[in-house]
Formats: C-alpha cells, structure tokens, sequence
C-alpha cells in the first residue's frame, strides 16, 4: 500500500499546526521528518525499558533520503534527533557544534542521558537505489545490546511536510480512535469543505476555527497563529541581514542583503509598478536562503517552499491598506484548509509528487488564502487555490547536488508571484469555473505518480543533470 492509499483510509484530523510548524532548513522531508523519527525511536527505545541496555545503533537511509540526504542533511537530523533535539526546539547555530562533538568522540549520546559508541561512516547507512514499497523516504533504526542481540528496529516514513508515519501505521493506517480526535466538519476533499461552508453559512477560515476549537480555545489558535506568523517575519528579516555563500559546496551567493539595499537605496515610493514583484521575490529569497543555510524556518506547508507563505503575507502587509492582525488569522487557517486538502488527496512530499507537491501546494494554498484575507467568497477562493495549482502540474524536483538551493530558491519567488496572479484573476472572478480544486488535486496526484522517479528529488535528472557540480561523493 502507498502513502497515497493510505491516505484515503486515515480519519485522523489534521490541524493548522501540523501543516504550519516550526523548525529547521533545508528540507521537512529530509531534515525535519528524520529529526522528529529518529527522536521517536530514542523515545520508544526509553518507554519500553530498553535505553540502558543499549550498546550498539544503525540507522539506514532508503530511496529520496538516501539519493539526497547529504545535501538536505538527513544524516546530521537522525543524529541530532536521536540525541533528543527536536525541529522546533534545536538552536540551528549550535547544530556544527554539535556534530563536530559527534564525530570526534565517536559517541551518540541517546536522549542526552545513555551514550554509546557511534562511527558515523560505520553505522549510519545510505542504501542508493533501494526502497521500501509505501513511500520513498524511508528510515529503518535498529537497536542491539553488548551481545549484539537485537532489542529494538522500527522503520519510518517521512511523507512530506515533517509529517512521519512509523510502519505499524504505514501497514495498518489509522483510523478514528476516540471521540476525541473527532472535529465537527471533517473533509478530505472541496466538495466536502464547501458543503459543509454552505450548509451551516461559514467561511473556509471560519470552518477551519470551530475544527481547531477541540483542541485550543479561539483566543489560544489565534495567538498560536500570530506567534507563526511573527517567527516568519524573524526569518525574513534574517534572511536580509545575513550575505555571503550558503553551505554546501555550489557556491550559491545570498543575494536578500543586496537586493535590500537596492531597493531602499531612493526611499520607499515605487519608481516602477513591476518593483512590487521585486519585493515579493526579496521577501521569498530572504526566507529560502535562510532554509538553505540550515536556519530556522516555518514549513509551510514544506520546508523547500517555505518562501511563498511568508512572501505573499508580506505583500499582503506592505502593499494592501487593509492588512490586518485578522487578516492574517483569515490567511492561516484559509492556508491549512487547501494545504489539508492537498495532503489528504495527493501527497506534500517532492519524492511522490516532484516539485508541484512543495511548491505548486504552497502557491495554492498562498493564492486562496490570499484571495480569502482580501474578503473573497468561498468559491473564489477554490478558483485561486485551483490556478495556483493548475499552472505548476507536472513541476520536477531536481536539486542540483541534492541541495536544496538550485533552482529552489528563485522557484519560491515565481511560486510567490504565481500565487498573488492567481488571487487577481479570482477575485475577477464571479466563483463560477470549468475547474474544480478537487479536479487539479487529482490531476497533480496521477501526473506525480506518473513522473519517473528521478524527477522527485533524487537529482538524477532535469536541471540537476546539466549543471556541473563537484560535490564529495555521499
């Protein structure tokens, strides 16, 4: 069974803070899902009585985490992630440190409180060309005591997003298991989230709020949202203080500071309409190069395409007069909703869907949410959601040298941009159609599984196959 078709058996609700969380570059997939699963396995390692008697682990990387891994930095997440570190929690300039201790004592400290011996090139493991049948991001961790004696193994799934799915989950998908997780609109598709807006005379954003309700009270989704929206901006405005070459070894210059500059260098005023596009791809290159730095960053509803959101909410608070606080509430819970959608008919992971999976679900999502903060009516806000969508079918994920930065980061300004036409021509718009967002949802799906696999972010081919690099060898 795939990802895919499990999906369609899951019940289990999705929150805005699932889709919007907060973490560290250059990838959900590859650097924030392993963190979070390697941490789990320490977890269980430690609930299950076994973390004392452990003398040995193995971690091994299969299909996109191990084509790419290096250049996402997979391997310094597993690490950290078993040592305890979490994505929303490390500090990203202490991670060098951290690794640099690693490597030089030969000692993984579980948890923070059981080291081991660890030889990094012994037992962390990239299987090329191998993969498991449910989804290509695949992780397997193993746990032997002084004998050698297997106590503990688990494979995980990082499906996109951050998102991770132990096997147990990935062979029998969960269900709905108590009252509990129950919401009082579930959907997974449109046509189910504009009914249920139709039948009880609610926005989407509105919808979205009494679902969030059963787990935070309006006051704490609200400010929840806003302290997202405020760790977006911190980033932006690092992403403009910060020059010199991102990590990695394709010298890739940031370019935020300089182009800061420039554009403030003679005020404020606009000397030219078309330098509104100027700054929306600033605000989107601030963030990505931040991403590609390994800094923090939102995921949104990825970490490859986690430009467009913030971008677009920075064209909406220095260029719309009637930006506002619920403005920005409006655009989150709107940006979940259509994200949700995405994640419950397709996929948010490049590995299965390409570059439209991270890139085309964000410009979506930022296009109907968009549309929705400027007061734009339920059924314009599907058409912008569609747009977005429909003009990034079929985009590749090609990193070159698995770097998340070629043609990553300039892809999230065209993305930020796409979105905010996408708005315009909605809002044009009277909300009548020819195609619906659950339509291009199904579209993207079957073109993903369509696309060979060495367009989803192996960097086997397109852009990463003609551009030179001289990378050490994984």
């Amino acid at each position: 069974m795939s990802v895919l078709e499990a999906s369609k058996s899951r019940v289990v609700p999705v929150s805005v803070f699932q889709i919007f969380s907060i973490g560290i570059g250059p990838s959900s997939s590859h650097t924030v899902g392993p963190m979070r699963a390697a941490r789990l396995f320490a977890n269980e390692l430690e609930s299950d009585g076994h973390l004392p008697f452990v003398a040995k682990l193995t971690m091994e990387l299969f299909g996109s985490l191990a084509m790419t891994g290096k250049g996402h930095a997979t391997d310094i997440a597993v690490l950290l992630g078993m040592e305890g570190e979490s994505p929303d929690k490390i500090d990203p300039n202490c991670v060098a440190e951290k690794m640099e201790r690693i490597e030089r004592e030969a000692t993984l400290n579980v948890l923070g409180k059981h080291p081991i011996a660890f030889v990094v090139d012994e037992h962390l493991l990239f299987h090329k060309g191998k993969r498991f049948t449910f989804h290509s991001n695949a992780m397997r961790f193993r746990a032997f005591d002084a004998r050698g004696d297997l106590l503990h193994s688990d494979i995980y799934y990082s499906v996109g997003g951050g998102f991770v799915v132990p096997q147990d989950e990935a062979l029998e998908p969960v269900l709905m298991r108590s009252s509990e997780e129950s919401v009082p609109f579930p959907f997974q598709t449109c046509e189910e989230l504009m009914r249920h807006c139709r039948q009880n005379h609610l926005t989407v954003a509105e919808l979205v709020m009494e679902n969030e309700k059963v787990w935070r009270s309006e006051e704490q989704i609200k400010q929840g949202i806003l302290h997202i929206w405020q760790v977006m901006k911190d980033c932006v405005a690092r992403g403009i203080a910060e020059e010199g070459i991102l990590p990695g070894g394709l010298n890739v210059r940031r370019r935020a500071k300089d182009m800061y500059t420039t554009l403030t260098k003679e005020g404020s005023e606009l000397k030219d309409p078309s330098e509104i596009f100027d700054w929306v791809s600033l605000f989107a290159l601030a963030v990505n190069e931040e991403n590609a730095a390994g800094g923090r960053v939102v995921t949104a509803p990825t970490n490859g395409a986690a430009g467009i959101i913030p971008a677009v909410l920075h064209y909406y608070e220095k260029f719309i007069p009637s930006f506002s606080q619920e403005g920005v509430v409006t655009f989150f819970l709107t940006a979940a909703a259509i994200g949700i959608l995405y994640k419950e008919g397709a996929s948010l992971s490049a590995a299965e869907m390409g570059c439209q999976g991270e890139v085309g679900v964000a410009t979506s999502m930022a296009a109907g949410a968009l549309t929705a903060a400027l007061g734009g009516s339920n059924e314009q806000i599907e058409n912008a959601a569609e747009i977005g969508m429909e003009h990034n079918l079929g985009l590749t994920c090609d990193p070159v040298g698995g770097l998340v930065q070629i043609p990553c980061i300039e892809r999230n300004t065209m993305g930020a941009i796409k979105a905010i036409n996408a708005m315009r021509l909605a809002m044009h718009n009277d909300g009548k159609y020819r195609v619906t967002l659950d339509q291009v949802i199904a579209a993207m799906r079957h073109t993903g599984e369509d696309m060979q696999s060495k367009y989803k972010e192996t960097s086997e081919g397109g852009l990463a196959l003609y551009v030179p690099v001289n990378l050490p060898e994984c």
